[in-house]
């Protein structure tokens, strides 16, 4: 995440509709051949047949004349936008915005906007309205910062795991409190598949089997996409499921909360309702305030509250019985302090 720097950005006054013209060449490349994808550094390089066939396509004699080196940028970036950056993944598309997702918290992130053209190159690929380009004004990463402060310290569950990493920025020793009452959560190791479909299926075999005996199921996944192609998979099998993605986040609480009720299986990306205690049995105040709305008197809460309270703690039993709340990873984040 701290990768990300803070920046203040003000509109530069340029014209919009270049990307559109060269938003409409790009589907005539062919991967290989016109470019090649490296995935892991994240970028898309044109190959000698690629700038020739993108030469032809615009109607110019050399791409790389500095007369058209703005135009060479703007191939890039809108290669870029077509073969790395994905709907659903990396941003969604609403009210006719495009909406970069955070990929550390699965977050939406309305207001920012990525920089160089790259956010407009992804506007005209998906066909909303191309908005004016930001230029940076002013840009700190967030290391240089936090050391501006005479005074540092936090509070986190995950730091034990960066601690090189604060002893080295910002000299600060990481303190590791043990916690309040004996581990109980029994971790188990991973399971490699061949491909993913042969995981996907392993995976929908576990939550069956898992939710015949009751044992409530928290599954979490890196992606909107692959949360959602989970839930048409559990839905194709006829289990009962919730699904909590950045495209859900008004209910986020609501749903999480809910996840240790007997039977319940919960898919999620990791945004799923961080600092949201999930209680064996369920949450009674959430169902209670489900049930009676947002209206009503502080003594119809107190009544449906008792009667949940009840529900609930006959539900706690069950789930204890069946094995506690299952929690099963799809895949590993790129940050090992998310999983």
């Amino acid at each position: 995440e701290a990768r990300t720097p803070l920046i203040i950005s003000g509109p530069s006054e340029e014209s919009t509709d270049k990307y559109h013209r060269i938003d409409t060449i790009i589907p005539n490349l062919k991967k290989e051949s016109d470019y090649t994808v490296d995935e892991k550094a994240r970028s898309a390089i044109l190959t000698e047949e690629g700038v020739a066939h993108v030469e032809k396509l615009l109607n110019i004699d050399n791409l790389y004349d500095p007369r058209h080196i703005e135009i060479l940028h703007h191939v890039n970036q809108a290669l870029k936008a077509h073969v790395l950056f994905k709907l659903d993944v990396d941003y969604v598309v609403k009210d006719g915005e495009v909406i970069i997702v955070d990929e550390f918290t699965g977050r939406l992130m309305p207001g920012r906007r990525w920089s160089d053209g790259l956010h407009q190159a992804v506007e005209a690929k998906e066909g909303v309205q191309v908005e004016n380009e930001n230029q940076t004004l002013a840009t700190i990463t967030f290391q240089n910062y936090f050391r501006m402060f005479h005074k540092l310290a936090g509070m986190t569950g995950t730091a034990d795991t960066e601690a090189a990493e604060f002893a080295k920025i910002y000299n600060l020793e990481v303190m590791v409190i043990p916690t309040n009452k004996p581990m109980i959560r029994k971790d188990g190791g991973d399971f490699i598949y061949k491909n993913e479909k042969a995981k996907f299926k392993a995976v929908i075999e576990r939550i069956e089997e898992l939710h015949g005996k009751g044992q409530p199921v928290l599954v979490g996944t890196i992606s909107i996409e692959k949360s959602e192609v989970l839930s048409g998979m559990l839905s194709r099998r006829g289990i009962k499921h919730h699904v909590l993605n950045a495209k859900q986040h008004e209910r986020e609480a609501e749903i999480v909360a809910q996840a240790g009720r007997f039977g319940a299986v919960t898919i999620s990306t990791n945004m799923a309702g961080r600092g949201t205690d999930i209680l064996l049995g369920g949450n009674p105040e959430f169902l209670a305030r489900a049930k009676v709305g947002t209206e009503a008197s502080e003594a119809e809460f107190n009544k449906a509250l008792e009667e949940f309270r009840k529900v609930c703690e006959e539900e706690k039993v069950k789930v204890r019985e069946a094995g506690g709340l299952f929690i099963l990873g799809t895949e590993r984040h790129e940050s090992r302090r998310i999983d």
